[in-house]
């Protein structure tokens, strides 16, 4: 989930009746009023990008996990086989590619879980858009009535609209993304790592993962043979 998409809709739903209030003081009161409705409009749009692109990654996760689950259960055939034939050798490739496989399924599985949590949330968010936007348009419509029956203008100074300076929600926007970028800069203010180990040190952590692997491999061929009485 996108933190921007998340405070960007927060932001929409929050305080976009405060700019309302705002607008009011200015001098084309309407035009921001339509410029708020365009924005949530477009935030809508957004959002369900996102929600396509996490769609994507659930059902690509989904495939994967189904294909790995398919290949688990084949490869455990295999390894009866390999050890009823006497062939140490091959159950012990077959043991090695089922603890590869069992190293990814917990990752996938963690991946659907997280792009079903994410695919609610934003699916709450287009919601929760759409019924702000509803509210806002009521608003402006109230808005013109109010005015056209007070005998007041409600349309836009002349110069307003061809005005080359960025609107009041615009400015608000802006201001709104300058503090997020701001606030990722200072959670990334990360100092520099330590020195790196030597490569020895790497060397011989490398060796020690590949003893450890394969005492697993020979830990769980043993599961495969049959006990005796």
């Amino acid at each position: 989930m996108s933190e921007n998409i998340a405070s960007r809709v927060g932001r929409l739903i929050s305080g976009t009746a405060n700019m309302l209030v705002d607008a009011v003081e200015n001098t084309a009161p309407e035009m921001v009023m339509e410029e708020a409705i365009r924005e949530v409009d477009r935030a809508i749009d957004d959002v369900r990008s996102e929600l396509g692109r996490v769609l994507s990654r659930q059902h690509l996760a989904n495939r994967r996990l189904s294909d790995e689950n398919n290949k688990h259960s084949d490869l455990t055939e295999k390894v009866q086989v390999a050890l009823g034939e006497n062939r140490d050798d091959l159950a012990e490739t077959a043991v090695s590619q089922l603890l590869d496989i069992e190293a990814q399924i917990p990752v996938l599985e963690g991946t659907i879980t997280e792009t079903r949590e994410a695919q609610s949330e934003l699916e709450g968010y287009v919601s929760a858009l759409q019924a702000r936007k509803r509210e806002m348009k009521a608003e402006l419509s109230l808005f013109r009535t109010r005015a056209n029956s007070s005998g007041d203008s409600i349309s836009a100074a002349p110069d307003a609209a061809s005005s080359s300076g960025p609107s009041s929600v615009e400015r608000h926007v802006q201001k709104a993304e300058e503090a997020f970028e701001r606030a990722l800069e200072g959670a990334g203010g990360i100092g520099g790592m330590a020195t790196a180990p030597g490569r020895l040190d790497a060397a011989k952590r490398a060796e020690l993962d590949e003893l450890a692997r394969k005492n697993r491999i020979r830990e769980r061929l043993e599961s495969f043979r049959p006990k005796d009485e």
